[in-house]
């Protein structure tokens, strides 16, 4: 699609969601981003980043190192199974559900639609339905269309393809899943990757359940992973959390240990509202994924354009060095996360301490709040992992 040149940049509710865009915005290429350029970019592709994606299958390369052993690559890779059998299952009509193509309705649209009187109320159910799935977020905002990728990917020869939505969808649900704790803790790790494949499974699962559910009240619902559009600003939109220089939205309750699902829908919802905690304030004084990042990808200083090529244009925020992250993740066999574990928000939340320390992070007092969490964010061994009770 054309970008239309008397679309105003910015929107009702983008400066409280965090969003700054500019005259020079595009929408995204999903072509263009790292993980896809892997397959058809030679400035990206080499035998490393052949071997990152093979290793997901059957030809991981076990090695001397903890966190790096068969065991942990078997369960990292177990860990993917559900969300591989969606992904996989259209292959041949080069539609990789969830991560390059919407995943496909197993349920058809019920011919007798369930009035709904009290778009709140339906929220709420869709909110209380999503939980008994088990999500651990879900809130709604609009479609807003400047973050629907311009086209997608055709996995067959990785050319760009039509990205079409039906008609009439004005809704977007977005749905958050926590990432164990104790395996996050010992990123850098194929066992840490565990933590991202199950999420990946469970998403897959609970965002069709939802979407099935909505099909069945007689509306259309296109459940969504990675794919058809960037979620994070779908996220920050409705009220979800705040974006941080680590690139992740951080949520009042898991930080940033969330993975991201959306389900497009004409079902009426009232919307949630974006708001400003205070993340963006503390992210200003704070550096320490950039810190801790081995391949330098993180940026420091303020916001800013640009990006590179798999970034999108346009919008003013903190972009990472897609092309340097990925080169780390290959040359490990696995992704890394690094910046999630030593992000401050990081925490606990159902303790009282950590509570206590959100209140200070998210205040004038966030110098402090910096302070006290100076020593945090060592990495666990992997083998202490394997030997923690059950």
């Amino acid at each position: 699609m054309v970008w239309p040149s008397n679309t105003p940049p910015q929107r009702d509710g983008d400066a409280e969601a965090g969003i700054n865009v500019s005259d020079n915005f595009q929408p995204f290429i999903q072509r263009n981003d790292v993980f896809s350029r892997a397959f058809w970019d030679d400035h990206i592709r080499n035998k490393r980043t052949d071997g990152f994606f093979n290793s997901y299958r059957m030809e991981a390369a076990p090695r001397r190192g903890a966190g790096f052993t068969q065991k942990d690559f078997a369960l990292r890779n177990a860990a993917w199974l559900m969300s591989d059998v969606i992904s996989n299952r259209a292959a041949e009509q080069g539609r990789r559900e969830g991560f390059q193509a919407p995943i496909a309705n197993d349920t058809p649209v019920a011919p007798d639609q369930v009035a709904v009187d009290d778009p709140a109320k339906m929220a709420a159910e869709i909110k209380r339905i999503a939980a008994f799935f088990g999500a651990d977020l879900c809130a709604v905002t609009d479609l807003d269309e400047r973050w629907l990728y311009k086209t997608r990917v055709d996995t067959r020869d990785m050319s760009e393809a039509e990205n079409a939505l039906p008609d009439g969808l004005a809704h977007v649900i977005v749905l958050g899943h926590e990432m164990d704790a104790e395996l996050v803790a010992t990123y850098p790790s194929a066992l840490a990757g565990a933590a991202t494949g199950r999420e990946y499974s469970h998403e897959a699962s609970v965002v069709m359940q939802l979407s099935a559910y909505i099909r069945n009240l007689g509306y259309e619902a296109v459940a969504s992973m990675n794919d058809t559009g960037l979620v994070i600003p779908f996220a920050l939109k409705a009220g979800l959390g705040e974006y941080a220089r680590n690139q992740m939205v951080i949520t009042p309750g898991f930080g940033p240990r969330l993975r991201f699902s959306k389900i497009f829908t004409n079902l009426p919802l009232d919307h949630d509202l974006p708001r400003k905690l205070g993340v963006a304030d503390f992210c200003t004084i704070c550096t320490k994924c950039a810190d801790a990042c081995p391949a330098k990808a993180l940026p420091y200083g303020s916001p800013t354009e640009g990006g590179g090529v798999s970034a999108i244009q346009g919008v003013k925020k903190w972009t990472s060095d897609a092309e340097k992250c990925f080169g780390f993740w290959a040359k490990m066999s696995s992704d890394c996360a690094i910046c999630m574990r030593v992000c401050p928000f990081n925490r606990n939340f159902s303790r009282i301490k950590n509570r206590l320390w959100l209140r200070l992070a998210l205040s004038r007092f966030r110098k402090l709040a910096l302070w006290l969490d100076r020593k945090r964010g060592g990495r666990v061994k992997p083998t202490d992992w394997w030997q923690y009770p059950t």
